[in-house]
């Protein structure tokens, strides 16, 4: 079972047939499709699920903070079940192509007070960008 089925389960969402089979989809390392990849890799597992059900259901997900919606650089979101794990993205410039990673260091302590302009500052989003080894090969 996947991390996130099981936050769901724990959270009572009610897990229609749809609703598990975007569950599953997005389940695992990595994993940042955009709305159309989730439908197309749903509709090969129930073949009758709509478009608008795949969007309502990450909608949802996203509202109720079990999956991340990811924007950058004007390409379609993508969604990402790591929501509960602190973590950055490293993104190619080509092909749009995404991984989470997790460099050391604590990103908030190495921004300068004077760099703050008084705000109290609670997260912080990197993208490191660059171009994938399929893309340069």
């Amino acid at each position: 079972m996947s991390d996130l089925l099981e936050r769901l389960r724990e959270r009572g969402w009610r897990l229609t047939a749809q609703r598990r089979v975007v569950a599953e989809v997005l389940d695992g390392d990595h994993v940042h499709l955009t709305a159309d990849e989730v439908h197309a890799r749903a509709a090969r597992r129930l073949p009758e699920i709509s478009r608008a059900t795949v969007y309502n259901t990450l909608r949802e997900l996203v509202h109720r903070g079990e999956v991340l919606e990811v924007s950058t650089d004007g390409r379609a979101k993508r969604y990402d079940p790591n929501a509960h794990r602190p973590h950055h993205h490293l993104l190619c410039s080509r092909c749009g192509s995404m991984r989470d990673v997790r460099p050391t260091g604590d990103l908030l302590a190495d921004l300068p007070p004077s760099q703050s302009f008084g705000f109290t500052v609670s997260e912080v989003e990197v993208t490191y960008r660059g171009v994938c080894p399929d893309c340069a090969g």
